[in-house]
């Protein structure tokens, strides 16, 4: 179950994109570029793409598949063996609607952000990782969706400006479902060549069963040694930790110093995951939803604005 903490946030923030889906056009890509007003060209929908930053288009449940106790994979059909649209780093709005009481006439939009896990090119299909909250009104209801049933979607997004060998080496700090983002910037420095960017991430989950695409991740270290790295975190370790080759318990400045590049122009920390984590390790973002100062564990290991992004 959610903290009081993390339902606030989710409430919040639900309320800020439900309010930037009313806007059309230009105003509402300017409106999701982190609180900076400035709409980019490059958000636009190329013709040949399923996926519209204007308006939400239903897509129909292809697929389920179980990757946690609470964390499910769901992939929908994109017609015509149409790429998404989605770029990197960026991310897709999802729309139901509900009626909040049962005395309420009419139902009223609900709207959540998910960073899709499939690849970029990905043709006739976009995956979503979405995990199952008790109190997650969004996440209940795609869990909800039967084969064939479908979901309002609207994007992409425009997140962070990603550019190859912009930076020598990006560090990377994830909680639960916040791995989603991270993926999409892993995948697309690792799809490349060129891209010389070194890679590492630490993820921390509740328990091992809990750490969501571990195979994925694991077997792109294996392929990529040298430029990408991953150390696991776990609330407690099974077995006592005895055959865990991870960290346990939270992730802490000690951990993250060992880990992660030290901070410098050429360096650059990308945080996502429960608010909790977020005050901890880079603080949360602005109340207007901008990146907004870092504090925590980062603070203390000499980053600031200029090399840590928030997801």
């Amino acid at each position: 179950m959610l903290s009081q903490a993390a339902v606030s946030f989710r409430s919040r923030y639900s309320s800020a994109l439900l309010a930037a889906a009313a806007v059309s056009g230009t105003a509402y890509a300017a409106l999701n570029q982190e609180g900076t007003g400035v709409a980019h060209a490059d958000a636009a929908k190329p013709a040949a793409t399923a996926l519209d930053p204007n308006e939400f288009r239903a897509f129909k449940l292809k697929e389920k598949k179980q990757l946690t106790k609470n964390t499910f994979l769901y992939r929908f059909e994109l017609p015509d063996n149409q790429t998404s649209g989605i770029f990197t780093a960026s991310c897709l709005v999802t729309r139901a609607m509900f009626k909040a009481k049962p005395e309420d006439e009419k139902p009223k939009a609900v709207i959540r952000p998910y960073t899709p896990t499939s690849a970029n090119e990905a043709r006739g299909h976009l995956d979503l990782v979405v995990k199952v909250y008790d109190q997650g009104v969004m996440s209940k209801h795609i869990d909800s969706l039967k084969v064939g049933d479908t979901l309002d979607m609207k994007g992409p997004i425009k997140k962070y400006p990603y550019e190859a060998n912009a930076k020598k080496h990006i560090g990377m700090v994830a909680g639960g479902t916040g791995i989603t983002p991270m993926l999409q910037v892993i995948d697309a420095i690792l799809a490349n060549p060129a891209d010389k960017t070194k890679i590492s991430l630490v993820y921390a989950s509740v328990s091992e069963s809990d750490i969501i695409l571990k195979d994925k991740l694991d077997a792109l270290a294996a392929a990529h040694p040298g430029q990408l790295s991953v150390h696991y975190v776990v609330d407690k370790a099974a077995w006592g930790g005895l055959f865990w080759k991870g960290s346990q318990g939270r992730v802490s400045k000690e951990l993250l110093a060992a880990q992660l590049p030290a901070a410098s122009k050429d360096s650059l920390v990308m945080v996502c995951g429960p608010p909790g984590m977020m005050v901890a390790v880079s603080g949360n973002k602005a109340p207007d939803y901008s990146q907004g100062e870092v504090s925590g564990i980062l603070k203390e290991l000499g980053f600031d604005a200029t090399n840590v992004y928030k997801f």
